[in-house]
Formats: structure tokens, C-alpha cells, sequence
């Protein structure tokens, strides 16, 4: 079959709650985020037959209990889809909700199918981050040999090593807080999100509840270093040290309020092709121009975005000075910062509407979250290329292109 565009037909997602028992969402099963999603989809659409959708794809990061048991076909059938619809979730760490839009991309792109609804959903207040286990964290001959530490040791041996003061992640993270407010008083997101609502149709959440617009850079500067005593007392900085033998010793200036929240939400793209479209009667309003992903050094873990990047300009004949908007996930202050150095980027092209420091970062969906906000924010500045990539696990990266129509 002959290759086709991949367009995006829409990108809903819900709000971010709190990732703790107290968090607004965690009453509220991942099954019944993603379930809300779709239905609004489908009344959005409603000339849309659900039966031309061939697929939902979800990223899901912990996928055990709640978030198991392939959750993407049980919320297609939950969801009133047709028996047709296959369902399929995938984790690639933090990329999954990118990772699914892309494979999304592809199947549309190679002509086998036609439309796919993508995205992610993690409910980290039911399902705490690293419960589903794994050998490269827990099994100590595996992390020994493969030099693992955590990402939060990685983050501040990033910043130890390009001079990021504790005062310069904490001044990008207080920028982040504001641009969320901002954009949620403006109204930047209400195309995208969707209130969570229970069984009787009460709002449960209709706002990002991670944020806390008043931060400054005085009021993060009184919150202790997140990763210092796992470091020096855990061992980790020494592990990390062995490979980066020239560094002294590594400054631990990330904590809980320069780093991404854990949140609970979900996340869903449309990706179709052309003739998708036209049987459906939608509208595109991206096109998918390309998409890569990267490995790099899995110790310091974080800096696989930059040859991503890269990778991804390349395949589509484009350079970074064609992007106009860049939503890169803000793991963590020093991550987005040696993005940009890496890139030559501006900050004022970089997450202009806030990012997960301020609004939290629900692993699986974060991607597909990233996606909607830059279709939006093109669509509202009236710009063209888009550039949305995420640092994951092990050292990779992941980046995709978009051309705003």
C-alpha cells in the first residue's frame, strides 16, 4: 500500500491531580480517565463512525493492577467502541504517551491503518512509580554492572557539570509555575481538557492541581535537595563518579520544587490519514512530519533529547531554527536547560505555557499531553513547526515533528 500523511484529528487530555492519596483523582479508576476521554472524542466527532477507528494505543508506565491487563482494549470495549477496535499499551519510561502518537504515526504512515486513537494514562496515586519493578533498578548485580543511580542524582550531575546553580533551576522552575498560571487564567488549555466527572456527571476535577502559582525563587530556596542523602549515603554519586571521574563531586540542587510533580491523568490523539478524514468529515490540524528516537549514556540518563532531536531534523530536511515552539518535558529544571544549551534554543520558545514542574508529569499520558499543548499554542500564535520531545529511562530520548495546518 502506498505511504500516506499521518494528521492529527484532535488531542483532548484530563487535568493533572495530585499523585497522593489526598489528589483530587484518586478516587477516580485510570480506566475511567481514559473511558472520559474517548466518549468526549465521540462527542465531539459525532460524524464520526467509531467503527473506522482501528486501534487505541496507550502508554502506560506501571502496567500492573489498575493500569494492567492491556487497559487500552479494556477502555475501547468500556468505552461503547465497536468490537472491532483492537486495543495495545507500550512503555518506553516517560516517552510512552509520545512513543504510542508516534506508532500511531506509523501505522497511518505505512497505509496498514487508517485511524488510531493514541496517547497514555497513569494514575500514580494508585499506582506508585516503580511498582511494577524491573532488573536495572532492583536486581543490584544488574544496576552495579550497568552503572545504574537514580535520574534525580543524573539531573544534578548535569547541573554539577554545565555550572546550573541551585538559583538557576529554581528561577526556571518559578518560571514554569508562572507560564502555567498565565496560561490557565488565559484560557490556553480549555480546547484540550477535559473535567473528569463521576458517575452522576459532577465535575471531580477541572484544573491542573499540582500547580502552585505563588512560587518564587525565594520560596523554593528554602526546600531541601531532593536526592542529596540516596546520593552520598545510597552510594549513588559514587557509582555515577566512576564514570565521570573528572567531576569532584556532584552539587544536589534539585528538589521536590524543581523537579516534575506526580499526578494522576490521561492523555488521547486522534492520528489518521487523509482518507480517514474525509469519510469521518474531520479537519486536521497537524500533520506528523517526523519522529526518532535516541539512546545516550544510561548513568547520567537524561541527556538523550538533544540526539533525538537531531535524528528527527534530519528526516524531516529541517533545522532547530525552523521550529518555532518546542514543549520539551520538564523532568527536571537542569534537563530543560541543558536541552536548550545543547540546541542553541531560546527559553522563550521552550514550554511557554509552564510544563510538569508546574502541572506534574502522569508518566504514560505526559506525551500525548505535550502533543495537545503545542497543536494549541501553534494553532493560537498562528506558527508552523512544533517540536515535542521527552528524556526517558535508560538514557534515551524521543522527539516529534509537527507542521501545524
Amino acid at each position: 500500500m502506498a505511504e500516506t500523511e499521518a494528521y492529527v484529528y484532535d488531542a483532548v487530555r484530563t487535568p493533572r491531580g495530585r499523585g497522593k492519596q489526598n489528589g483530587a483523582l484518586h478516587g477516580v479508576k485510570p480506566i475511567s480517565l481514559v473511558v472520559g476521554l474517548i466518549r468526549d472524542l465521540r462527542e465531539r466527532h459525532p460524524e464520526l463512525d467509531p467503527a473506522l477507528v482501528d486501534d487505541v494505543v496507550l502508554g502506560v508506565v506501571s502496567p500492573l493492577g489498575d493500569q494492567g491487563s492491556d487497559i487500552a482494549k479494556t477502555a475501547a470495549i468500556a468505552a461503547g467502541l465497536p468490537d472491532t477496535v483492537a486495543g495495545v499499551q507500550l512503555n518506553r519510561f516517560c516517552a510512552s504517551g509520545l512513543e504510542a502518537v508516534n506508532i500511531a504515526a506509523q501505522k497511518v504512515r505505512s497505509g496498514w491503518e487508517d485511524l488510531v486513537l493514541a496517547g497514555g494514562v497513569e494514575s500514580m496515586s494508585r499506582v506508585p512509580m516503580g511498582s511494577d519493578g524491573g532488573a536495572w533498578a532492583m536486581d543490584p548485580e544488574t544496576s552495579f554492572d550497568t552503572g545504574f543511580v537514580p535520574q534525580g542524582v543524573g539531573a544534578d550531575l548535569i547541573a554539577t557539570m554545565e555550572g546550573f546553580s541551585r538559583e538557576d533551576v529554581d528561577s526556571y522552575a518559578a518560571q514554569s509555575q508562572a507560564r502555567a498560571a498565565k496560561a490557565w487564567s488565559n484560557g490556553y488549555f480549555s480546547r484540550s481538557v477535559v473535567p473528569v466527572r463521576d458517575r452522576n456527571g459532577l465535575v471531580v476535577l477541572d484544573h491542573d492541581e499540582h500547580m502552585r502559582p505563588e512560587t518564587t525563587v525565594e520560596t523554593l530556596a528554602g526546600l531541601p535537595a531532593s536526592f542529596g542523602v540516596i546520593g552520598e549515603l545510597g552510594g549513588f554519586d559514587a557509582v555515577a563518579l566512576q564514570k565521570y571521574h573528572w567531576v569532584e563531586r556532584i552539587q544536589h540542587v534539585h528538589t521536590a520544587g524543581n523537579s516534575s510533580g506526580i499526578v494522576d491523568g490521561a492523555s488521547l490523539v486522534m492520528v489518521g490519514s487523509p482518507r480517514a478524514g474525509t469519510l469521518a468529515g474531520l479537519t486536521p490540524r497537524a500533520r506528523i512530519v517526523a519522529a526518532a528516537v535516541s539512546g545516550a549514556d544510561p548513568t547520567i540518563m537524561l541527556t538523550g533529547p538533544a540526539p533525538a532531536t537531531r535524528k528527527a531534523l534530519a528526516k524531516a530536511s529541517l533545522s532547530i531554527e525552523d521550529i518555532d515552539l518546542v514543549e520539551m518535558n520538564e523532568a527536571f529544571a537542569a534537563v530543560v536547560l541543558r536541552f536548550a544549551k545543547d540546541m542553541n534554543l531560546p527559553l522563550d520558545k521552550v514550554n511557554v505555557n509552564g510544563g510538569a514542574i508546574a502541572m506534574g508529569h502522569p508518566l504514560g499520558a505526559t506525551g500525548g499531553m505535550l502533543l495537545g499543548t503545542l497543536i494549541d499554542e501553534l494553532e493560537r500564535r498562528e506558527l508552523r513547526y512544533g517540536l515535542a520531545t521527552l528524556c526517558i529511562g535508560g538514557g534515551m530520548g524521543i522527539a516529534t515533528i509537527i507542521e501545524r495546518i
